[in-house]
């Protein structure tokens, strides 16, 4: 069982230093990887604002108007709530997405976070696969402490081995995360088997940072790629990151 999966920060639908609304461009660019999953930092579910200002702006939430078609499935999650609108996480899934909730795991007022976690049923496989969709926060102890909400987490929900699917913007500047995401869960960073050390992802331009991740557990890496440079540098400051995953014997 092979399955295609996505990790992307869309900066919600805005270009780097929000220049340019680019959604619609994202969306295409979204579409030509072919992925069977994807999991969506920086969401706009609502902004007055912005759609009373672009006259192209989607009529739908990001996360519905980017799957239109194509993810049948979709789940979401506000983190960031104001008075125009609010943000957050999203997964878009071709499978059935049997469960969502999303965990608030805020340090502070003044940074929402959230853990998207969704149980989604693979054809042919009798257990479900739990995926949690994260962004993580910019102080290193927020991040310590989220981490290990989302272990706790999974510890109690994701028994047995099950199959295990963790990926987002963890803004991870000293890779603690594999070390508490690995010892405690079981998990391996799909950059970090093949090249030891998680990607570069960010800026888009030319990546320099380590700051978005996919970790598995059940699974194989049989590929992983980062997208960066033109055209994707031009619809958001993270790359994308795509992993083909097949089930472990």
């Amino acid at each position: 069982m092979k399955l295609r999966i996505c990790t992307y920060n869309i900066h919600k639908g805005f270009s780097q230093f929000n220049r340019r609304m680019v959604v619609h461009e994202l969306r295409e660019r979204l579409r030509s990887l072919d992925v069977d999953l994807v999991f969506l930092q920086e969401v706009q579910g609502l902004h007055l604002g912005h759609a009373a200002r672009h006259m192209n702006w989607p009529a739908h939430p990001q996360h519905e108007f980017l799957a239109e078609d194509i993810w049948h499935q979709t789940a979401y999650g506000g983190n960031a709530v104001y008075d125009h609108g609010h943000h957050g996480n999203a997964i878009l899934s071709r499978h059935l997405i049997l469960s969502t909730d999303n965990q608030d795991v805020s340090d502070h007022r003044f940074e929402r976070r959230g853990l998207l976690h969704c149980e989604v049923e693979l054809p042919g496989l009798a257990q479900q696969v739990h995926c949690v969709c994260v962004h993580l926060g910019l102080m290193a102890g927020s991040r310590r402490r989220q981490m290990e909400a989302l272990a706790e987490r999974m510890e109690r929900l994701a028994t047995d081995g099950a199959p295990m699917i963790i990926a987002g913007d963890f803004n991870d500047w000293r890779n603690h995360a594999d070390e508490i995401l690995g010892r405690r869960l079981g998990l391996v960073e799909a950059f970090g088997t093949g090249r030891g050390r998680p990607a570069r992802s960010f800026p888009s331009r030319l990546p320099v940072f380590r700051l978005d991740r996919i970790y598995v557990r059940g699974f194989d890496v049989r590929d992983a790629q980062v997208h960066f440079g033109p055209p994707w540098s031009q619809l958001s400051d993270h790359a994308a990151l795509t992993a083909e995953l097949e089930l472990s014997a």
